[in-house]
């Protein structure tokens, strides 16, 4: 019951299901990811501690960046349905797929060293 809660809350912010959605098309650092939000550099921090302690992203530390992308789901089915489910879901939202657009145009050696 514990790990299902905690998946249900983690996804219960609209800005953590825009940072899911965001990641399931790319892997991004925090500062790629609070462009495209726009929330503070520590909001964005918060966000993904939430979402990685429910299973639903990982991490992997490249130089001194690290680089959030969805995970598989292994360490919890809760986690790996919702994001399977997500996938298909809200597609059709306007603010989510201005952030998909605009994700050629994000540049971390630019947002990150600025």
């Amino acid at each position: 019951m514990k790990q299902f809660v905690r998946v249900m809350k983690a996804l219960s912010d609209p800005n953590r299901v825009r940072m899911i959605k965001i990641l399931g098309v790319k892997e991004l650092c925090v500062c790629e990811l609070q462009d495209l939000v726009g929330l503070a550099q520590s909001t964005v921090s918060k966000h993904l501690k939430v979402l990685e302690e429910a299973g639903l992203v990982d991490y992997r530390k490249e130089g001194s960046w690290f680089i959030y992308r969805l995970s598989k789901g292994e360490e919890s089915e809760y986690a790996r349905v919702m994001l399977k489910n997500l996938n298909a879901w809200l597609a059709d939202e306007p603010q989510l797929q201005e952030m998909i657009a605009r994700l050629p145009q994000v540049d971390r050696e630019r947002i990150c060293t600025a």
